[in-house]
C-alpha cells in the first residue's frame, strides 16, 4: 500500500475528507520523525513502538573488488510491533 492509497483508505473508514487524512498522515509522520531525531520513543500501546538504535562502525569488504571498507557507526529507526499487532498478523 503506497502514501495514496493509504490515504483513500482511511479518508474511506473515517469519513473525512482526503485532504485533511493526508494533512493528518503528514503531521504523524513529521511528529514521529521529529521525536526520533531527538531521540525519543514513540509508543503506540497494541501496535508498536518506534525508536532508534546504534550501529557500531565495522569493516566490510567490497564485493566486486574484494577490497575493505569502513562503514561508520550510525543511529538507525527502527519499529518493534506490539503485542496486538503480532497476533492480528499471525492469525
Amino acid at each position: 500500500m503506497n502514501k495514496a492509497e493509504l490515504v483513500n483508505a482511511i479518508a474511506n473508514e473515517t469519513g473525512l475528507s482526503k485532504k485533511d487524512t493526508e494533512a493528518t498522515i503528514n503531521s504523524f509522520v513529521n511528529v514521529v520523525s521529529n521525536s526520533l531525531e531527538s531521540k525519543d520513543k514513540v509508543q503506540l500501546i497494541g501496535f508498536g513502538t518506534f525508536e532508534t538504535r546504534e550501529r557500531a562502525a565495522r569493516t566490510a569488504r567490497n564485493p566486486q573488488s574484494g577490497e575493505e571498507i569502513h562503514i561508520a557507526a550510525s543511529t538507525v529507526p527502527a519499529f518493534k510491533a506490539g503485542k496486538a499487532l503480532k497476533e492480528k498478523v499471525n492469525k
